[in-house]
């Protein structure tokens, strides 16, 4: 769903998408774009299936909003990203505000309840490039990497091994529908880019 679409749906404005494409365009991102929230919000719409217009509509816009702030500060980038959002969805009604926002929030830990619909495929979706073909992930890691350019070669490589090895660690993705799709093609990119990160400090554990 279109963000003009799902703003109007919700009974809002949709006067924010200047804004929210700028955001998007900044020069600094490589991967976090616009062509990634747009993959986002087409994935989560499938994983969610058949929902009402509202939550379709809701969904919709915290895909859109997930990352319109990214300054390569994780936490703040999102809690940030939630704020705009809340002053995006001027005059809709706060319940859908709330959810929006706590659809955002949910992607700081990437959890929530387990029979949070709108969450799982929010999250799961968030997570999809990581089981994309092999060149894909290669740009997507290539991405991530220039847009944490003000961090040295060092403290990128300790930090990228720590958030592989824990996402190795634990069930990337919350639903059977993702899992099937994705799962076992994410668990061998991480791998193979935690083996080279490994290999540059000269760790073969």
């Amino acid at each position: 769903m279109r963000w003009d679409e799902a703003i109007t749906t919700l009974g809002g404005a949709p006067g924010a998408r200047p804004r929210l494409e700028a955001r998007y365009g900044e020069p600094h991102r490589r991967y976090h774009t616009l062509d990634h929230a747009a993959a986002v919000v087409r994935d989560s719409a499938w994983l969610a299936g058949p929902l009402d217009v509202t939550e379709r509509a809701v969904l919709a816009v915290a895909a859109w909003a997930h990352d319109v702030v990214y300054d390569a500060k994780p936490g703040e980038d999102e809690r940030a990203s939630a704020a705009w959002a809340r002053e995006a969805l001027a005059g809709v009604a706060e319940a859908q505000v709330e959810r929006v926002e706590g659809l955002v929030l949910a992607t700081i830990t990437h959890d929530a309840p387990p029979d949070d619909l709108l969450a799982t495929a929010l999250l799961d979706a968030d997570l999809a490039i990581l089981g994309a073909p092999v060149e894909h992930y290669a740009a997507y890691a290539r991405g991530v990497r220039e847009e944490y350019a003000k961090y040295s070669d060092d403290v990128w490589r300790e930090g990228r091994i720590a958030v592989l090895e824990g996402m190795l660690a634990r069930e990337l993705y919350r639903s059977e529908t993702a899992r099937t799709r994705w799962a076992s093609t994410a668990a061998r990119n991480l791998t193979t880019e935690l083996t080279h990160w490994r290999g540059e400090r000269g760790d073969h554990r």
